[in-house]
């Protein structure tokens, strides 16, 4: 375990850079579905089933697709919020939202098919039910010069925070809490607070579209970790996951009347 936490204290201030320069120059929906690239969780992955062997890492895979899902919630409670509410009631709409479903998901026994089938099911839903907002242009605001340090922090906390609870949990609960969505809690308060209402939740919906390249990634590592080498588990669930993730940037770049969720402005997060 002091592998995983040591990997995450050491990739998650970065990433929160790099996503946020990439929110910055391509907008919210694109760097929103980056964040929905298992990025930080599927190294993890790894690190568990080096760990902890690779029938243990198939168990937790199934539990990360079901936790994606509380995710997914959260963005949708996120963006409903958003479209009335300032940036920290949204945030805590969103992250009660994640622990209700957490909670109710954990009194249920997953297996690898119930779990893609509530995953899959959920993208359905919020296909239609994400709020559909006007393309306006957006003002862009100059961020100041203390404000990505100061992301990377908040993101060395929560993932310090967060590490010490599940240490305390079951493994089925631990599970459901590690797709928690650290980075897209502080990069959509702060394109909130930059930009409105709007950006933010068009970051949510390409946050909601990238959980098709988590879903491909862990899907393909639950079912071939019990059987396969590691090293070839995870090479297939790697290109399962760039594969989708190159399907939904594409789809992303077609005419609003293929896809509902169109390109959206872009946002100095």
């Amino acid at each position: 375990m002091t592998m995983i936490l040591l990997f995450k204290l050491a990739t998650t201030p970065f990433l929160i850079a790099v996503l946020t320069l990439l929110v910055r120059r391509f907008g919210p929906a694109v760097g929103g579905l980056a964040m929905g690239v298992p990025l930080v969780t599927g190294p993890i992955s790894i690190f568990t089933a080096i760990e902890q062997g690779r029938a243990f890492a198939a168990q937790a895979a199934i539990a990360s697709l079901v936790g994606q899902v509380s995710t997914c919630i959260f963005c949708f409670a996120y963006a409903r919020a958003a479209r009335r509410a300032g940036a920290w009631p949204s945030a805590g709409g969103g992250i009660i939202a994640f622990l209700v479903a957490t909670l109710l998901w954990s009194e249920v026994r997953w297996t690898l098919l119930s779990a893609i089938a509530l995953l899959l099911a959920t993208l359905m839903f919020l296909a239609r039910a994400m709020p559909s907002l006007a393309q306006t242009r957006l003002e862009r605001n100059a961020p100041w010069w203390w404000d990505v340090p100061l992301r990377m922090l908040v993101s060395a906390g929560f993932v310090l925070a967060l590490s010490s609870a599940t240490g305390h949990l079951g493994p089925q609960l631990s599970g459901l809490l590690a797709p928690f969505p650290v980075f897209v809690l502080i990069l959509g308060v702060m394109c909130h607070r930059h930009e409105g209402g709007e950006a933010a939740g068009s970051m949510m919906r390409g946050v909601a579209m990238g959980s098709l390249s988590f879903t491909a990634f862990f899907a393909i590592a639950a079912a071939t970790l019990p059987s396969w080498p590691m090293l070839a588990s995870y090479g297939a669930a790697t290109l399962a996951s760039m594969a989708a993730s190159g399907i939904v940037y594409f789809t992303l770049n077609r005419p609003a009347r293929l896809w509902p969720w169109a390109p959206a402005t872009r946002c100095a997060a």
